[in-house]
């Protein structure tokens, strides 16, 4: 969520400034398509950027959770195991009713 609200921040701020510079800026129309094409290239790397970071940053996530998944289900296996083993050991041990 915190990379969506960047990207968006990121997005918003660029179209800010690229509008503020047209408007405020005392260059000739070749200048200005120039600045906004610069404007925009920069705009969409650092994006990009963002993007990849966050994906790298969730496939790490996705990762650990799998880890995790596994861990808990191999500890759930043994201990419900040694639990049935128990099950049994008492079972032999106490006499019929």
């Amino acid at each position: 969520m915190a990379a969506d609200d960047l990207v968006k921040g990121l997005v918003a701020g660029g179209l800010i400034g690229a509008v503020l510079g047209v408007l405020y800026a005392p260059k000739s129309g070749k200048e200005t398509r120039d600045f906004l094409c610069k404007s925009s290239e920069e705009l969409y790397e650092k994006t990009r950027a963002q993007v990849e970071q966050g994906q790298r940053k969730m496939e790490e996530l996705a990762e650990r959770g799998k880890e995790l998944y596994t861990e808990k289900k191999d500890r759930l296996k043994k201990a419900m195991e040694a639990g049935v083993e128990v099950y049994k050991q008492e079972k032999l041990q106490s006499p019929p009713a």
